[in-house]
């Protein structure tokens, strides 16, 4: 037992990842429901310690990041977040809407008129915007809301720096500092430790997904399905094509990126990710002061994944009901929903909430998301590691045009 235990500890991470992967898709096809009410458990207890991780985490790295860098360079990489993430979305929208106009998934599928859908209710970008700003601190780390600890975590990172520049409390900053640095390094402990449980609760994860989906679902909106991954596969290109241009290695960046990636298919959760994908940015090398900004904020508002699966979503509906898209309508739909995946990140529910918005705005009818919600777990595995790769590429190129200014 030792021995095997031994093996286990002593192998690499993704192997490890990859096995779980492959396992889970075979015991949850063969053994159905049954198996995955018996592995749900397994699979939820990754999912605790990966959340107990996001608020430490999050805290300890923006403000030792922040204290590492200037207000200036602050400014400089928040602009450039903007713009890559907007950029990348809208691109996201464009594959999405090509691939599928290509391949027109959906067409010959009728639509069920009794079909009902729950809609979340979209809280609209004003309220995800004010909800930045947490009314009660305590409340930010309890929900937890992490774009409140974002902003919290900013807020007193420039104040502590702010103080550790003051002639009267330079000491004192510094005294802090130091405390916060060696909780950021207890927290990294902690992760390594969760690490070693991460191809288990993977493996359960997929075998559950696998076991609820069965194979009836996956045959039956294949096309659907297939179109989708057609899509990411190609945005994922764009993503190589991008680090290329800026210097960025390919084969570094996915031998440290490819955990994370696998850890958000199967988990279907970015933010829940986040410990991993903050690892993976180290290990590359980039420096505190950028990926401690850009991962958490990109876990929360940069959804590539979703922007193509919004655009897939529209061409499915308008093939279904035999209303082909314009031109026009196309560009509609890049325009809303680049806006529409930052606007309702981080919503319960948010992959239908996202596509219901968009739906509604273009004329689509909503009946249609019934459909697809047979296959959101199938949809979604793949949009959120498209997602999580975004965050990396995203923060790995910024680092390269940092460089200079990076001590």
């Amino acid at each position: 037992m030792r021995a095997l235990l031994n093996i286990y500890l002593n192998s690499s991470l993704i192997l490890r990842v990859s096995i779980a992967l492959v396992l889970g898709v075979v015991v949850g096809l063969i053994g159905g429901p049954q198996v995955a009410d018996w592995l749900a458990p397994v699979g939820e207890l990754l999912l605790r310690l990966l959340k107990f991780l996001i608020v430490p985490i999050v805290l300890f790295t923006l403000l030792v990041g922040i204290n590492q860098a200037s207000i200036g360079s602050m400014g400089r990489v928040g602009r450039k977040l903007l713009g890559f993430y907007v950029l990348t979305s809208a691109l996201a929208m464009i594959v999405g809407l090509v691939v599928a106009s290509l391949f027109e998934p959906g067409s010959g599928m009728t639509l069920d008129e009794n079909a009902e859908i729950e809609v979340p209710e979209n809280p609209g970008f004003v309220k995800v915007l004010l909800s930045i700003v947490p009314t009660n601190i305590f409340g930010a780390f309890a929900e937890p809301n992490l774009l409140g600890i974002i902003f919290t975590a900013i807020v007193f990172g420039i104040a502590l720096l702010k103080v550790r520049e003051s002639d009267k409390h330079a000491a004192l900053g510094d005294q802090l500092y130091r405390v916060i640095e060696a909780l950021n390094e207890i927290t990294l402990k902690v992760m390594a430790g969760v690490l070693q449980y991460v191809p288990i609760g993977v493996f359960a994860i997929v075998a559950k997904t696998a076991g609820e989906q069965g194979t009836d679902t996956i045959l039956a909106l294949g096309d659907m399905v297939l179109v989708l991954y057609i899509a990411l596969a190609v945005h994922l290109v764009v993503y190589c094509g991008l680090m290329r241009a800026f210097g960025v290695r390919l084969t570094d960046f996915f031998r440290e990126a490819r955990t994370p990636m696998a850890t958000a298919f199967a988990t279907q959760s970015s933010s829940g990710t986040l410990p991993l994908t903050l690892d993976a940015a180290r290990r590359l090398g980039i420096p505190k002061q950028i990926y401690g900004v850009s991962l958490p904020l990109g876990a929360t508002v940069n959804m590539d994944g979703a922007a193509i699966r919004i655009a897939i979503s529209a061409v499915f509906a308008a093939n279904v009901v035999g209303i082909p898209l314009d031109l026009m309508t196309m560009i509609e739909i890049v325009l809303i929903g680049t806006l529409t995946s930052i606007g309702t990140a981080g919503v319960p529910g948010a992959g239908i909430v996202m596509i219901a918005t968009v739906f509604a705005q273009v004329g689509l009818p909503i009946e249609t998301v019934a459909l697809l919600v047979s296959i959101d777990a199938l949809v979604g595995m793949g949009a959120t590691g498209l997602n999580v790769t975004g965050d990396l590429v995203c923060t790995s190129i910024i680092a390269k045009t940092e460089k200079k200014h990076v001590t």
